[in-house]
């Protein structure tokens, strides 16, 4: 089977909630002419968290509505679809099963614990890494960096919920889910 992209971007993550600073990552990731298409892959559950507070099928969803008009831009069920957490390693594996060159997009604050990451050594030779600064945090030169200007977490949105910074097309859906 020939594989279909040459070079793809995973973008993965909770997504709880999805925010504007989400899009804005996508939005960018849009820009670099070395990709071709963009993944985004919804965690069932995070490795490195005890619970959601969305469902995945309701996050799953949600990201299904956001990015349905974006040309190169896949929603995948992989981790969804699992019924567990996922590491990594394990879904880039199964991206490459399909595609060429996996370009793994992360945000800085995970930068400090990455080495902790499953198979993090295996990980590194199958990725390049690209990186969202953010809180200050310095990235690496080795590190290709994504500028972007949205400075939201999705912590900060669900304790305090904020309308604005929620992606328009289902910003009412999710402000209800998230103060109920």
């Amino acid at each position: 089977m020939q594989k279909k992209y040459l070079k793809i971007a995973l973008y993965g993550g909770s997504f709880d909630p999805p925010h504007i600073g989400h899009k804005a990552i996508v939005e960018a990731l849009e820009e670099l002419d070395y990709i071709d298409k963009i993944i985004i892959m919804p965690t069932f559950l995070n490795p490195f968290k005890s619970e959601s507070h969305a469902p995945s099928e309701l996050r799953f969803k949600w990201l299904k509505e956001i990015f349905n008009k974006f040309k190169n831009v896949k929603i995948d069920r992989y981790e969804v679809e699992q019924n567990r957490q996922v590491p990594t390693i394990e879904s880039v594996k199964y991206l490459l099963k399909t595609y060429k060159d996996i370009y793994l997009v992360i945000g800085a604050d995970n930068l400090a614990s990455l080495k902790e990451w499953n198979s993090y050594q295996e990980l590194k030779d199958l990725v390049t890494f690209i990186v969202v600064p953010r809180d200050k945090i310095i990235v690496d030169k080795k590190f290709i960096q994504l500028e972007v200007d949205e400075k939201i977490s999705s912590s900060e949105l669900r304790d305090n919920i904020n309308i604005s910074m929620l992606p328009q097309v289902c910003a009412a859906e999710i402000e209800q889910y998230y103060k109920k």
